[in-house]
């Protein structure tokens, strides 16, 4: 029999990419998406339709996909979007994931199976970082709600693999990126806006602050990094980056030369963009994931950033229309 597999938010960019790398290797691929919600999901997925605020549902849905390996990707992963919202983004962040962690652990007593739980944590739990560049034992300085919200998830994470035995593993993200990323975030908002600049759509492009200095990997590559954590023999942690770094500046440089356009003639700050605490440099040391899962990036920043903006260009003047880069700003 095929492996099994569940994933939390599925229908997003990081959902949608390890469904790929899922079916690939032969697993039969289940996904829990929000009523309603199936933007990037493949037609071959099993869906099951609940909410992370309702701990009622997901202890059935665990005993229908019967999952060997639960990938738990869903949040409300917008930062500075927290800020608006951060009692929600709390609700669905931190406590839905101590909500699949008990419906794993009670699933796994029921039927007497091993379950591989996976977590993603965000190199946003750094924050306002102690120094540079930040591996496993950096200390956490989280500086947006949502930041707080995936610290404790991370940490519940930690407790329920050492206080149970669970095989739980927890990947700290740092930024990456694709074609596929929401526009509301920094990356795919100036792809996007560029792209629709350039094809006479749009002329202004609003951010926040541009000297945000960032690690940026390709989406593709780090969905790699969750697998090969649950393939390992042992659970543990594990920082997934570059361990290269750009400001939002630069990738403006990128992207809008790449398009043979000046991007100084088209943007404005809206101080109304910049967060309530700026996290100012992340930067990832992913030498551990390297030595111990033989993982490593693939895709370059300056390839990033084009496969970005070249999907968007290359996208219809219908979608490009219905596509309008949103007045919000976010690092992702």
């Amino acid at each position: 029999m095929p492996r099994s597999s569940l994933i939390t938010g599925i229908s997003g960019q990081d959902g949608s990419y390890l469904t790929e790398l899922l079916f690939s290797k032969g697993y039969e691929v289940h996904g829990l998406v929000q009523y309603g919600r199936r933007e990037l999901c493949d037609p071959r997925v099993k869906l099951h339709y609940a909410d992370l605020t309702d701990s009622s549902a997901l202890l059935p849905i665990l005993e229908r996909a019967q999952p060997d390996e639960v990938y738990h990707l869903g949040a409300q992963s917008h930062v500075r979007l927290s800020f608006d919202l951060p009692v929600h983004t709390v609700d669905v962040t931190g406590l839905g994931t101590l909500r699949m962690l008990e419906a794993v652990r009670q699933y796994q007593r029921i039927s007497g199976r091993l379950v591989k739980f996976y977590q993603a944590s965000s190199s946003e739990m750094f924050g306002k970082v102690a120094e540079t560049p930040q591996n496993e034992q950096t200390p956490f300085h989280p500086r947006s709600p949502y930041a707080c919200a995936k610290l404790f998830a991370h940490w519940q994470t930690i407790n329920y693999r050492e206080a149970y035995g669970m095989f739980a593993c927890s990947g700290i993200l740092f930024n990456h990126e694709s074609p596929r990323r929401g526009i509301n975030f920094v990356t795919r908002k100036i792809t996007l806006a560029a792209a629709r600049i350039k094809l006479g759509l749009q002329d202004k492009l609003s951010l926040g602050n541009l000297d945000a200095v960032r690690d940026w990997g390709f989406a593709g590559d780090y969905v790699e990094a969750m697998w090969r954590m649950l393939q390992h023999d042992t659970p543990d942690d594990y920082v997934v980056a570059t361990g290269q770094t750009h400001t939002v500046r630069e990738f403006l440089d990128e992207v809008f030369s790449h398009l043979d356009l000046d991007w100084r003639e088209h943007v404005e700050i809206d101080p109304n963009l910049f967060r309530p605490a700026e996290v100012d440099i992340l930067c990832g040391d992913a030498s551990k994931a390297r030595r111990v899962l033989g993982w490593q990036p693939k895709v370059g920043f300056q390839e990033l950033a084009r496969m970005m903006v070249d999907a968007d260009l290359h996208a219809t003047p219908d979608e490009l229309s219905l596509l309008e880069a949103p007045r919000v700003g976010d690092w992702g």
